[in-house]
């Protein structure tokens, strides 16, 4: 039987209006992956905060090899062996490999940093883990996959035995995660233990020894992840059976919303990243973007809302040219947009959920009246999308950073799918979703398509470009290499289409 490395007991921990952990239990047994599900706000991320010491808990304790232990930070839970790698990576992308894993942990010799003992010891980590880094390459220079494991090789570093994973494939491609399932394996045959953080169901079927289900800010159960499937999970997290695939009947597409005509685009570095790309979106039907992210989806979106500028091309809109880089023109003619980064683009966080429902239309009525703000309209409307798109807050006045992830996202679908559209641009709509909320979110996709909006979907998740969409264009370096009836597109054609493999 495997010895107990972590144990949280009885852990409570209150903020105003939300009781996020109530009396939770929690065991990690020595050398397993164990995976915490959970829908947003569940309570499972200020679970591991408590554990890691960014939260004082109100009540309950934590104990690390069976023995009781006082963790009030982050420098407290390293030292009982406790590592995190966040979602949103800790990393100086200027500096090195070697310079950012002894970052805080510096080795000295006299009075001068000794970067040569770092190199050695990271790569007989690399060696030992299967985590295999270049401690001279700079962070900016390397893809997310590998800077990921670059915060695995850190937390090792400082002889962790415990790792937290918080959502570690949110922003990676499918094939960045498979490998690092496979790395996930290299330190617990060492007797490192790993909690997984994760919405993804599959991949706590592929990995998982163990799972532990919240709901609520409660365990709902510890289970043996061989016992179950994705259905029986998923009721489990939301309390109800969960439709896993799309619900939807055939499209009817009807004429052009919308017309793509030779756009060529140049990011900050001046190097092209659309080329030539001729497309259009018709009314009724969803248009799905797949591709491996970097190859231009994000600059394609960006130009067709507004945020960014094209060298060449022109986009029309109901058979006009639009005016580039003016969102006003866009959403005043009926552009909804669910940006792919919800915090600098979807919502100002430190604005309460009141001003972030009005802030496309606060200076039109029912929220103005001539020069002056209704507030009383705007609060009205927003509590009533509260209800209606089950956003889960104590307030309406909260501000928006205070809510979960899934709970910033659905803010953002009610306020663009609440007033009258004619395009829809959904960028990543369920990056970092619970199954209860993609659900959710894809039905509204699906109802704005059948009251004829023509809406452009950009996903890195396949599963929900081959669920979602009607017809499917594939981005490789820029240029769609291929446009075809989602009916007809496999995972395979699609994958390899992604990797620039045509025919």
């Amino acid at each position: 039987m495997k010895t107990i490395a972590l144990e949280a007991r009885n852990i409570t921990k209150r903020f105003p209006g939300v009781l996020a952990n109530d009396k939770v239990n929690f065991v990690l047994k020595k050398g397993e992956i164990h995976a915490l599900l959970g829908e947003n706000g569940a309570g499972k991320s200020t679970l591991m905060n408590v554990i890691y010491g960014l939260y004082r808990p109100d009540e309950g304790e934590t104990l690390v090899n069976e023995q009781p232990v006082i963790i009030n930070n982050p420098n407290d839970a390293i030292a009982h062996g406790i590592g995190m790698v966040h979602q949103h990576f800790m990393l100086v992308p200027v500096f090195t490999v070697a310079e950012n894993i002894m970052l805080g942990s510096e080795e000295m010799r006299g009075l001068s940093l000794d970067v040569n003992v770092a190199r050695q010891k990271i790569r007989q980590l690399a060696a030992d883990y299967g985590l295999e880094v270049d401690p001279d390459a700079l962070i900016e220079e390397l893809p997310v996959g590998l800077q990921q494991r670059v915060e695995i090789v850190k937390a090792l570093y400082r002889q962790a035995n415990i790792l937290v994973l918080d959502e570690p494939t949110a922003v990676l491609t499918p094939q960045e995660a498979e490998d690092l399932f496979k790395v996930m394996h290299q330190p617990t045959s060492r007797g490192v233990s790993i909690i997984f953080i994760t919405h993804k169901l599959k991949e706590v079927l592929a990995v998982a020894d163990s799972v532990t289900v919240m709901r609520r800010g409660q365990v709902v159960d510890t289970v043996n992840p061989k016992g179950m499937n994705e259905q029986s999970l998923a009721a489990m997290m939301v309390g109800r059976e969960v439709l896993l695939r799309v619900d939807k009947t055939p499209a009817q597409p009807g004429k052009p919303v919308v017309n793509i005509e030779h756009l060529t685009v140049r990011d900050e570095r001046g190097v092209e990243v659309v080329r030539d790309v001729s497309l259009e979106v018709r009314a009724g039907e969803i248009l799905g973007i797949a591709g491996v992210q970097g190859n231009g989806q994000t600059e394609l979106a960006e130009v067709l809302t507004g945020l960014r500028g094209a060298q060449s091309g022109r986009i029309l809109l109901d058979g006009q040219p639009i005016p580039l880089q003016d969102p006003r023109y866009l959403f005043e003619h009926g552009l909804g947009h669910v940006p792919e980064d919800r915090h600098k683009h979807g919502l100002v966080l430190s604005y309460d959920l009141v001003d972030n429902i009005a802030l496309c239309t606060y200076y039109k009525p029912p929220f103005a009246k001539g020069f002056q703000r209704d507030r009383q309209a705007v609060l009205e409307k927003t509590e009533e999308l509260i209800q209606e798109f089950d956003v889960r807050t104590p307030s309406p006045f909260v501000h928006a950073s205070t809510l979960s992830g899934g709970n910033q996202q659905k803010v953002i679908v009610a306020r663009e799918m609440s007033r009258p559209i004619k395009f829809l641009v959904v960028n990543q709509p369920t990056r970092g979703l619970d199954v209860g909320s993609i659900e959710f979110i894809h039905k509204r996709i699906v109802e704005e398509r059948d009251q004829g909006v023509a809406v452009l979907l950009v996903s890195a998740e396949l599963d929900e470009i081959l669920g979602l969409a009607d017809r499917i264009a594939v981005m490789f370096h820029g240029r769609v290499v291929a446009t075809l009836p989602a009916a007809e597109a496999t995972r395979e054609q699609l994958g390899l289409l992604m990797a620039g493999v045509e025919g």
